[in-house]
């Protein structure tokens, strides 16, 4: 079992515990079912970042919180430094490091996202939560998945879109794609 994604459910499992959530309340949030919910508390099934944005935006804290087991303490400003940022590696080929994880109240999620290629990719991991996103590649190419859409962006290319439909991303190449990624509820 990866020791993130235990660790990951045990935070997901103390959240339930402190507020006294039942797991069917977030499967719910999540639209999945309790038993796939139990596996993720269990550390034996993946949640997307999505997923996890919108628990923490329904219990009033901060995505980073739940994902790296950070508090924000920063009122006026905080500052990442290049490489520095908090970050989690997802099994579907994404990296996310948090650029505002030290800002408490932090209005917007901000990511540096790196997208491995996969080559012999097939399926392509799409997510959805509220509000709206803005992507920028830094580095790289990618196809954009939103909906039924499929969109080639290259470097310096930037996509700002409704993140209730359906998204996902795919480097092209052998290079990763770098994307600053901004999500507003």
């Amino acid at each position: 079992m990866d020791e993130e994604l235990k660790q990951l459910g045990e935070r997901l499992r103390g959240l339930r515990d402190v507020l006294d959530i039942p797991m069917s309340e977030i499967a719910e949030i999540i639209g999945i079912d309790v038993e796939k919910y139990a596996k993720i508390e269990k550390g034996e099934l993946d949640i997307t970042i999505s997923n996890l944005m919108k628990i923490a935006h329904k219990y009033g804290m901060s995505a980073e919180e739940l994902m790296f087991a950070e508090t924000p303490h920063m009122n006026s400003y905080s500052v990442v430094r290049k490489g520095q940022g908090v970050s989690v590696k997802r099994p579907n080929a994404y990296n996310y490091s948090s650029l505002v994880s030290g800002f408490r109240n932090h209005k917007a999620d901000v990511f540096l996202v790196t997208v491995e290629p996969k080559p012999t990719a097939r399926i392509i991991y799409k997510s959805s939560h509220a509000g709206q996103e803005f992507n920028y590649v830094l580095e790289g190419k990618m196809n954009f998945y939103i909906g039924n859409k499929t969109i080639e962006l290259d470097e310096g290319d930037s996509i700002y879109f409704d993140a209730t439909k359906p998204h996902g991303m795919l480097a092209i190449g052998d290079k990763a794609a770098k994307i600053l990624t901004f999500s507003v509820e």
